[in-house]
């Protein structure tokens, strides 16, 4: 069986087992979002989206548009420094939104559900 992300050309000897890449996206994904909750108002739409990607019926294109501005969102180097009050996460989500308005329609009902429960958790 393949992993998740190689069709997307990610080398697993670098990248480490596919849980244990799940994993550390996952954590310093919701670690990103809870700092940026009260600045992004749609959070719900980006946690949707990293469901999205783990998804194996989402298309590659489309998986690999999400993943590359979910890496913005949570990479410390950007345009505009996260911690920045009120600015810093405003380049990352110009970011999101295009690739989320891009992709809106592969991203599905499951996906949402998969969010509200993640972000149920994290509360």
């Amino acid at each position: 069986m393949n992993s998740t992300f190689d069709e997307l050309g990610f080398d697993p000897e670098l990248l480490g087992p596919e849980e244990e890449q799940k994993s550390k996206i996952r954590d310093k994904l919701f670690r990103t979002a809870r700092k940026a909750a009260r600045q992004v108002p749609f959070i719900e739409d980006v946690i949707a989206s990293y469901y999205c990607t783990l998804d194996p019926a989402t298309p590659t294109k489309v998986r690999t548009t999400l993943l590359g501005a979910l890496a913005y969102f949570v990479l410390p180097l950007d345009v505009v420094p996260d911690f920045l009050l009120g600015v810093g996460f405003g380049d990352d989500a110009t970011v999101l939104m295009a690739a989320i308005a891009m992709v809106r329609a592969h991203i599905r009902d499951e996906h949402y559900d998969a969010a509200k429960e993640a972000l149920k958790d994290e509360e």
